[in-house]
């Protein structure tokens, strides 16, 4: 059984909306155009959490900052014009965060702004105490973003924090910032990659922080 925690901290991409197909779709999009060509989807999926920088660095080796800028710009303009369409909630998300006690953030690779909407059109929203993206500093795995939204909590010590994401770059940013780990299982994230983390706890079902379970 996995203890209750005063805090957690939640990724939100294969956390708890699968936005794969309109994450993919945005990138593809903008790939198409240079010379890196069209991508599988599966190959994108295993970027999702991580900044996209680290996805233009791979496919167009040598590729200069205002080259990454520009596709970064162009990849949110068509992103955000998809409006999660083809975005979902997992099943039982919102009835497990409706449960669940403690404080409650996010620590996501998003900016604030945009995981905001996102939790608006999706109804999760309430069920934070704190919304908190990547907003001009390192993003996961660096531990900016939890460092960041545990402070706009309010605080709280590290011991009494669990970050809880699918991906080896939250396993990672959740070890560097000193809090514990849950790794979910039905993410984007590989498990033998996630696994080489160590995370505290594995879970197969978002109900299964729950103390009660």
């Amino acid at each position: 059984m996995i203890p209750a925690f005063p805090v957690y901290l939640f990724d939100v991409d294969g956390t708890l909306v699968d936005s794969a197909p309109d994450i993919c779709g945005a990138v593809s999009a903008v790939l198409e155009t240079t010379p890196a060509g069209k991508c599988e989807t599966a190959f994108l999926r295993g970027y999702i959490g991580r900044h996209l920088y680290d996805l233009f660095e791979d496919v167009l080796p040598g590729c200069d900052e205002a080259t990454k800028a520009d596709l970064l710009a162009r990849y949110r303009t068509i992103y955000l014009a998809r409006e999660h369409s083809a975005t979902r909630v997992y099943p039982g998300v919102p009835e497990a965060l409706a449960r669940l006690r403690g404080r409650k953030s996010t620590a996501t690779t998003k900016s604030s702004q945009t995981v905001r909407s996102v939790l608006e059109q999706f109804g999760l929203v309430s069920y934070f105490d704190h919304v908190q993206g990547t907003d001009g500093f390192p993003a996961k795995p660096a531990p900016d973003v939890i460092l960041r939204s545990i402070e706009g909590l309010g605080g709280a010590d590290t011991k009494d924090v669990l970050m809880v994401g699918d991906s080896p770059a939250d396993m990672a940013a959740g070890k560097a910032a000193g809090v514990r780990t849950c790794a979910v299982t039905w993410g984007y994230g590989k498990r033998e990659e996630m696994a080489c983390f160590e995370p505290d706890f594995w879970i197969d079902d978002l109900s299964q922080l729950l103390p009660s379970r």
